[in-house]
C-alpha cells in the first residue's frame, strides 16, 4: 500500500529520517506539503517568499511530484490519505506548541479512518525533552545543558535521496504560488542544493575563522545556514557530522551555536507558554512605556531611524535582506527593551514577520534572554551600550555604512557617534531619539522594582 510523507520543517530529501522509515514500509510514497493558514497568516513577505522558493526547489528535486494543498491540515491530510488509499502518514516530529496540538488532532483524525500516524526524527540533532538533569528535571542554564547534550550525542545522517522511494505523481497538483513582490529585497537562494553549496563554501575556510569572526557584522564570518536550518533544507546532524572530530576554537564555537538552538527548543518543549509569556513570571510586573510616544519610538526603531547607527544598520538590514547578524540582533533587542522601555513581545513579533530564519523557540527565547525574563539567573544588568557595541564589533564602521547610506561620508569608527563635533553628521540622519545613559538608569530602576 502507499504512504504519505508530509513535509513540514524538513524541505529536503537528504538525511531525512522520516523518509527512511517510510521507505522501510513501502516504496510508493506521496510527497505532501500543506500551506497552513494558521502559520501563513502572521508571516511577512520575506518568509512567505523564501518558503515558496524552497517548495519549488523541492518540487524540482521530485520531478514535479510534490503535492501542495492549502487549508487546515486536520482536514487536508486525512483527505489526501483517503484519495490514495494510504496505510500510513509519515512526518518529522514537530515540537513547537502549535505543531504539537495540530499533530495530535491530525493523528486522531487519521486513526478514525484506520491510517497509522508515524513520527520519525525531528528538526534537531537531539529531540527536545531527551536531555535531562540527573534528577530528571530539565536544564535552565545553557552550559550544563551543552555538556549533557554533547554527552548524549546524536545519530549519524540518514542515507536518503530522491531515489530512496518511488514518488507517486499527484492527480490534482496545486501550483506553488509565485513569490510576492519583495520591493528590491534580496533573499538567500532557497532549497536543499543551495543549502549544501553555502555550507560547503563555509567549510572550505570559514570554520577556522568562526570563533573570532562570528561577532563581527562587518565580516562575512557566519555560516549563513540559519534560514536553511529553519526550513529544514539541511539537517543539523549533517552539519555536525562534517565538523565531527574538529576541536579547533572555531568548530567548538560552532557546535555551541548549534546547541543554543537546541537548548531553546528544549526550554520551549518543557514550558510552551514561554512562546508568548515571560518565562520568569516576576517580569509580568515590569513597567513598560505606553501611549503615542511609545508607538512613535517603536516605529522609529523598526524603520532604523533611532539615531544610533549600529541599531539603525541592523533594522535596515532586516528590512533589506530578511536577516540580521546575530550580535546586532542582541543590540537592537536591548535597545528596544531597555532604552525605549517597550515589551520584548513587540520586537519578537516584528522579527518573526521579517526573518526568513524566524524560528519560534530561538526567536522568542533569545528576546527573553535580552529582556531578562528568560532562563538566565541574573540578566537585569545586561544593557548593551549601542555606541560601544558598534565601536567594538564594527570598528571600521563598514557595516553601518553599508546599510545607512546617510553616513557613508563619515570615516572610520566616527560613524558610530556622528553627533560628536567634527564627525560631520550628514543632513538627513536623525539625532539620537533617547539618551542611553539616562535610559539605562531608568531600566535598572524598573528592574530593581520587580526584584
Amino acid at each position: 500500500m502507499a504512504s504519505v510523507l508530509w513535509f513540514r520543517r524538513d524541505l529536503r530529501l537528504g538525511d531525512h529520517a522520516a523518509l527512511l522509515e517510510a521507505a522501510s514500509r513501502t516504496k510508493d510514497i506521496l510527497a505532501l506539503y500543506v500551506l497552513d493558514d494558521a502559520l501563513l497568516a502572521p508571516a511577512g513577505t520575506p518568509r512567505i517568499a523564501f518558503l515558496r522558493g524552497c517548495l519549488r526547489a523541492l518540487n524540482a528535486q521530485l520531478d514535479g511530484k510534490l503535492l501542495v494543498r492549502q487549508g487546515n491540515p486536520v482536514d487536508v491530510v486525512p483527505a489526501v490519505a483517503r484519495e490514495i488509499g494510504a496505510s500510513s502518514v509519515h512526518v518529522s516530529a514537530d515540537y513547537a506548541p502549535y505543531g504539537r496540538r495540530r499533530d495530535g488532532e491530525v493523528a486522531k483524525a487519521l486513526a478514525e479512518q484506520g491510517v497509522e500516524w508515524v513520527e520519525t526524527g525531528s528538526p534537531y540533532a537531539v529531540a527536545p525533552g531527551r536531555v535531562l538533569k540527573p534528577d530528571g528535571e530539565p536544564y535552565r542554564v545553557f552550559t550544563p545543558f551543552y555538556r549533557a547534550w554533547v554527552r548524549h550525542g546524536w545519530r549519524p545522517p540518514a542515507d536518503t535521496s530522491e531515489s530512496t522511494v518511488d514518488w507517486i505523481k499527484p492527480s490534482k497538483p496545486l501550483t506553488i504560488p509565485e513569490s510576492p513582490d519583495l520591493g528590491g529585497m534580496t533573499l538567500p537562494s532557497p532549497g536543499e542544493k543551495a543549502a549544501v553549496d553555502v555550507w560547503q563554501d563555509f567549510c572550505e575556510d570559514g570554520v577556522k575563522e568562526y570563533g573570532e569572526g562570528r561577532d563581527r557584522p562587518d565580516w562575512p564570518a557566519t555560516t549563513a545556514m540559519s534560514p536553511y536550518l529553519r526550513w529544514g533544507c539541511v539537517h543539523p546532524r549533517t552539519l555536525l557530522a562534517d565538523i565531527a572530530g574538529d576541536e579547533s576554537a572555531g568548530a567548538l564555537a560552532l557546535r555551541g551555536e548549534f546547541a543554543w538552538r537546541e537548548f531553546h527548543a528544549d526550554v520551549l518543549w518543557h514550558k510552551p507558554k514561554a512562546a508568548r509569556h515571560n518565562y520568569d513570571e516576576r517580569f509580568d510586573a515590569i513597567q513598560y512605556d505606553t501611549g503615542a510616544a511609545a508607538r512613535r519610538s517603536f516605529d522609529q526603531w523598526r524603520e532604523g531611524r533611532t539615531g544610533y547607527p549600529i541599531v539603525d544598520a541592523g533594522m535596515r538590514q532586516l528590512l533589506a535582506e530578511g536577516w540580521m547578524h546575530n550580535r546586532v540582533r542582541m543590540v537592537v533587542a536591548s535597545f528596544l527593551v531597555k532604552d525605549l522601555h517597550l515589551p520584548w513581545r513587540a520586537g519578537a513579533r516584528h522579527f518573526m514577520c521579517y526573518l526568513v530564519d524566524g524560528d519560534l523557540a530561538s526567536n522568542q527565547l533569545n528576546w527573553q534572554w535580552v529582556a531578562g525574563s528568560g532562563t538566565d539567573a541574573a540578566p537585569y544588568f545586561r544593557i548593551f551600550n549601542p555606541t560601544t557595541q558598534g565601536e567594538k564589533f564594527d570598528p571600521r564602521g563598514d557595516y553601518v555604512r553599508k546599510y545607512v547610506p546617510e553616513l557613508r561620508g563619515v570615516e572610520g569608527k566616527a560613524v558610530h557617534q556622528p553627533w560628536k563635533p567634527g564627525s560631520g553628521q550628514p543632513k538627513g540622519y536623525p539625532d539620537p531619539i533617547v539618551d542611553h545613559a539616562h535610559e539605562r538608569q531608568v531600566a535598572l530602576t524598573r528592574y530593581a522594582a520587580i526584584k
